[in-house]
């Protein structure tokens, strides 16, 4: 992998998932239509080269840019679709915390959760996708750091670092009856046991926090 793959999207298929959540005991299905997703975690590169900025902790191009909150990556996208001619996927109220999706943009976007968790699974129904030393990044083989991105195997999509290295922002609200606009985050991170580190596990912080194990990955709506 290298810098000219910035634009390159993986195609995933359409499909069906069953979400769960470990807290509450609830599981749903989705359908989904096909869609596009990036093959990796928006490295520190990728983010300045939009935005002008280098927000996180350990610095470096290929590195996956994290402290970075929900806000910050709903506006990377829209800059990013704006310098490439696309479509903003979202807008933003003049309050700046309440964000519409306009589903019929051709820009770039947060996968939804069901997107996000169909993408990682990859057709499979096991906890992981492969063995997850060789898949991801976590506390017991990162040596309590971040790591390049596309330094593990990917998933049979070819998607890489579904699994560890950061947690990433998805679209969804998590539970908004308990904990308002606080919004899902998946994958696990390099400082996660092993437990994190699966397909089906979520996490949920504030929209507007910024974390030095959270990044995220953009998804494209197909026309």
């Amino acid at each position: 992998m290298d810098a000219n793959e910035a634009t390159e999207m993986i195609a995933v298929p359409p499909g069906q998932v069953t979400l769960s959540d470990r807290r509450t005991q609830r599981s749903w299905s989705a359908e989904l239509a096909p869609y596009r997703l990036a093959p990796h975690p928006v490295t520190q590169e990728q983010y300045a080269r939009v935005t002008g900025l280098r927000p996180s902790t350990a610095q470096g191009d290929r590195l996956p840019v994290e402290g970075v909150s929900w806000q910050d990556a709903v506006r990377f996208c829209n800059a990013w679709s704006e310098q490439e001619g696309l479509t903003p996927a979202y807008r933003t109220h003049p309050d700046g915390e309440t964000v519409e999706w306009d589903t019929s943009a051709d820009g770039y976007r947060l996968p939804t959760e069901a997107e996000w968790e169909h993408a990682c699974r990859a057709g499979t129904t096991a906890a992981r996708y492969g063995e997850l030393d060789e898949i991801a990044w976590h506390r017991g083989n990162s040596a309590g750091r971040i790591h390049q991105v596309g330094g593990r195997q990917p998933n049979s999509w070819g998607l890489y670092d579904m699994l560890g290295n950061v947690w990433e922002w998805c679209w969804d609200v998590y539970d908004a009856e308990v904990y308002g606009t606080y919004r899902v985050l998946r994958g696990g991170g390099w400082f996660d046991e092993r437990w994190s580190c699966r397909a089906s596990v979520r996490r949920r912080s504030h929209p507007t926090f910024r974390i030095d194990d959270v990044g995220f990955r953009v998804a494209r709506s197909l026309a």
